[in-house]
């Protein structure tokens, strides 16, 4: 049997790179930021590409390799890229395919520091965005102009879990001749795979629930080979490159992807379920919940919902204070993806920077919580985030 037939949990644990002479079980990791040659013609040879081999670290690692390997597998991609971050990845993307001139269509709802990019520093190199509202995805044609050069998109969205229809979109990037670039962090490729739906490339925050111990930074990108290679060449020329010993505790956790992301989804739509019947909470959104405006498109494209819970509780600021003071066993951090829950107040940290309309246009509000659901019984959860709900 290939690896290529084989299910998504075992091409997990068992795509590996080769065995050296030790014929360990576990791949080690190669903690060096060279590699050496036998002879001047076979150095010669590595460095002109003729001979495919590992040079230094920042170019390539065999536990680099091995993340990107399985990433590509799990995404049914033909090649990728790791970064020390996700927004590394984000931004390593973008700049190796984009030229002064080109613009970008993206939704609105993307994570604070993409944000940023697009309308703080990308127009320093006059590279243009143009924003679509992620319930009006049939509008996006009316925004491509003649310099269009790609797509972008979060589904599910950070921080408000929306979704956007994939397929829709990348019909629309393929009629137009348009790259289709897709943040899966919240997903992960157990979850959803965007290239099924059109996506030339994909891209993750490994530091989230690929990683999902809250241990180490890490980002990918992943499809085409052709535009992989234009964002390698970037990347090895500017340095962003994952660390090996990171990439190893990345490709480790991958192993285990299925098996918690189970976990995390069944407690996140338990935890939703009861949000939305609390008297104290005005709304809340979850993917596989039937009160989801794009449930019907969630069904479609994801397995499960993930483990991102978004709500609102009452009383505004106030609430929104009183119900993060109250919480006594929940972490209170920027992070997700984590074995441990997290709430976190995405309008004074994560999308702190930007503008009080920008933030109520893609459902920011004062008193909005993201849940990142962990791992624990889902009693403790609940009870945890109920005695903080009833301090309000």
């Amino acid at each position: 049997m290939s690896i290529d037939s084989q299910k998504f949990e075992t091409q997990a644990v068992r795509t590996q790179v080769e065995k050296t002479q030790f014929m360990e079980h576990s791949v080690p990791m190669y903690l060096t930021s060279g590699f050496v040659f036998e002879g001047s013609e076979e150095m010669r040879a590595a460095f002109a590409e003729e001979k495919e081999r590992n040079l230094y670290s920042r170019f390539s690692n065999p536990n680099t390799t091995e993340f990107v390997d399985k990433i590509c597998a799990l995404e049914g991609a033909e090649d990728g890229y790791a970064f020390a971050t996700g927004m590394a990845a984000v931004f390593s993307t973008f700049a190796a395919l984009l030229n002064a001139g080109d613009h970008i269509v993206s939704a609105r709802s993307v994570f604070g520091s993409t944000h940023s990019l697009f309308t703080k520093y990308f127009p320093k190199w006059n590279i243009e965005t143009s924003y679509f509202a992620v319930n009006e995805v049939e509008k996006v044609e009316r925004l491509i102009q003649p310099n269009t050069k790609i797509i972008y998109a979060e589904s599910p969205t950070n921080p408000g879990v929306d979704v956007l229809d994939l397929e829709l979109l990348g019909a629309i990037a393929k009629k137009h001749g348009i790259l289709l670039v897709i943040d899966n962090c919240f997903a992960t490729p157990y979850l959803q795979n965007p290239i099924q739906f059109g996506a030339d490339l994909v891209i993750h925050s490994a530091t989230k629930l690929i990683d999902g111990q809250g241990r180490v930074l890490g980002g990918v990108t992943v499809g085409k080979k052709e535009l992989i290679r234009e964002i390698y060449l970037f990347a090895r020329n500017t340095g962003p490159a994952l660390s090996p010993f990171n990439a190893w505790v990345l490709s480790k956790s991958l192993e285990t992807l299925p098996v918690r992301a189970d976990r995390h989804c069944d407690n996140a739509l338990k935890l939703a379920e009861f949000l939305e019947a609390h008297p104290k909470v005005n709304w809340v959104k979850y993917p596989f919940l039937k009160s989801h405006p794009q449930y019907e498109v969630a069904k479609k494209q994801m397995r499960l919902g993930g483990n991102i819970v978004a709500f609102e509780v009452a009383g505004g600021v106030a609430g929104g204070k009183t119900f993060f003071d109250s919480i006594k066993m929940c972490s209170l951090s920027a992070n997700l993806g984590d074995t441990r829950t997290i709430v976190t107040h995405p309008a004074s940290t994560t999308h702190s920077k930007l503008a009080v309309e920008d933030k109520l246009a893609v459902g920011i509000t004062d008193g909005m919580v993201r849940c990142s659901v962990g791992l624990e019984h889902i009693d403790d959860i609940i009870a945890d985030i109920s005695q903080a709900l009833e301090q309000i």
